[in-house]
Order: structure tokens, then C-alpha cells, then sequence
């Protein structure tokens, strides 16, 4: 049976990606939940995961411990990963890895917490251009593909790797132009994606560093979760 190692469904926007992806085209798997402890989860993550890092893959001897290396990896023995499409392809796998290597920003002031609702003190230059980006991305691909999804008509992996950001989208109140705003939507309604927003609502756990993070840069103006 084939393993994923996650962490909370709250704050692990690296374990959604591949966890929605498998979710979404129904993959079988046997989910591995793995709490965030305080100070280093090294020690604890190592036992399963060579780096040290959620998500990983494990499929009998063959261990993946990278999302993008994990979408491929599916991708060699399970069609609807990739769009079929070479051109929509290209253009996937170019949009995945620019969030898989880049958007700093957006990660450190916008840390993914599903279940909070926060107003920003303010938004940096950097961080205005990483949503610049996001949203000419975005309406790129609805736009040059027919949508309703990033590479055309059926979720890929592509909107995988986007998936955390729709919830930041979400818990932030970032600013969408054009056909942004109901993709966000459309992407938020998902089955999987509403799974995961449940069961990250119901976990007891809360992190200090993750939420020491969003403090830092907002206001918490509606707490969802457990309490």
C-alpha cells in the first residue's frame, strides 16, 4: 500500500499538494498524520522521511520526499496527473516549479493557517509582487487553456501545487483580478479541498511557531477551528 507522510492539515501547505492530488484523481493511499512538535521535527520526521520533511511518499521500497518529485513519480504510472495536452503540459510543469522554488514572501508574511481569517498590517512591496504574479499566472492559464481549471478543463497538478495559495487567498483577503476570484472559489469547493479545510478545522494541535508567524504579520479576526 502505498503511505503519505503529512503534517497538520492546518499550516502544511507542502503536504496538500500531493495530498489533494492523489485525493482528487482517487488514488489509494494510506494517509500518516505527523504533528508539528515544538522546537526541531527532525529527529521525529527522519524515521520516515530522509530529509527530515513532510510530505513523503512511501510505495513498498521506493521512498519520494519532495512534492514535485512526488507528482511526477505518480505521474509515470497514473494518466490525469500532467495535462494530456503537450503545450498545457509545458506550461503546468513551468508554473509548478516557479511555486515549488519561489514566492518567498508570500510564504513568510501569508503562512498557510486554514482555519483563521486575518488582516494583514500592511503588504509589503515584495509581497504585492509575488500576488501580482500569482494573479497574471493564474488568469494566464484559465485564459489560454478555456479553464475552469489552470491548464485547461480537468484538475492536474498544477492546481495541486496552487492549492495552499487558494487558501491563503482565503484566510488572507488577497486582492484577485480578473478570473481569480471564481477560480479561488471553484478550487475551494473541491471535494478533497473541503475535506482537508474539515478535518484542519477539527485538529486540537496548535503550533507556536506557525502561529507566532501569523501574528507577526496580521490580525486574527475569525478563528474557525476546534477550540
Amino acid at each position: 500500500m502505498t503511505t503519505l507522510y503529512i503534517a497538520n492539515n492546518n499550516y502544511s501547505s507542502w503536504s496538500l499538494r500531493p495530498w489533494v492530488l492523489m485525493k482528487h484523481l482517487g488514488l489509494p493511499f494510506d494517509e500518516q498524520l505527523m504533528v508539528f512538535g515544538e522546537g526541531s521535527n527532525w529527529d521525529a520526521f527522519r524515521r520516515f522521511s530522509p530529509n527530515g520533511r513532510v510530505p513523503c511518499l512511501r510505495d513498498g521500497d521506493t521512498v519520494v520526499w519532495d512534492s514535485l518529485a512526488i507528482a511526477e513519480y505518480l505521474a509515470e504510472s497514473h494518466a490525469g496527473v500532467w495535462p494530456s495536452d503537450r503545450v498545457a503540459r509545458v506550461w503546468a510543469r513551468c508554473a509548478s516549479a516557479e511555486m515549488h522554488s519561489g514566492f518567498g514572501t508570500l510564504r513568510n508574511e501569508c503562512g498557510m493557517s486554514c482555519g483563521v481569517r486575518v488582516r494583514l498590517h500592511g503588504i509589503s512591496a515584495a509581497l504585492q509582487a509575488d500576488i501580482a504574479r500569482i494573479n497574471e499566472l493564474w488568469n494566464e492559464g484559465l485564459s489560454r487553456f478555456g479553464g475552469p481549471f489552470l491548464a485547461g478543463k480537468t484538475f492536474t497538478a498544477v492546481d495541486a501545487f496552487y492549492a495552499p495559495v487558494v487558501f491563503r487567498f482565503q484566510t488572507y483577503g488577497l486582492p484577485a483580478d480578473g478570473a481569480v476570484a471564481a477560480y479561488v472559489q471553484r478550487m475551494l469547493a473541491l471535494p478533497a479541498m473541503r475535506e482537508w479545510y474539515t478535518a484542519a478545522l477539527a485538529e486540537p494541535w496548535r503550533d507556536h511557531a506557525h502561529e507566532a508567524e501569523t501574528h507577526r504579520y496580521g490580525e486574527v479576526t475569525e478563528d474557525f477551528r476546534l477550540a
